[in-house]
């Protein structure tokens, strides 16, 4: 694509967004999400800084990102158990 065209359509949609407005209720979820990924990726990365000494290293990708995000604390505790007995 060409990047006129991308940089067009971009700033059209920001155009439309501040001619229409923002759905607010649509957006708030979307950010609340966004927000609770880049917290399971952070978990996931300082779980594997701080497992490296144990031998402990779960791979930080979207499936184990989206999971921790979500489910906390219990969601990387069952990320790292399965870790443990699927790969011994």
């Amino acid at each position: 694509m060409d990047a006129y065209l991308i940089i067009g359509v971009i700033l059209g949609v920001i155009l439309l967004l501040f001619v229409v407005g923002v759905p607010t209720k649509i957006f708030k979820y979307l950010s609340q999400g966004v927000i609770k990924i880049v917290i399971g990726a952070l978990l996931l990365f300082f779980l594997n800084v701080f497992g490296a000494n144990f031998g402990i290293h779960v791979p930080i990708n979207l499936f184990t990102t989206l999971i921790t995000g979500f489910l906390g604390l219990p969601g990387l505790a069952s990320l790292v158990a399965i870790h443990m007995i699927v790969f011994p």
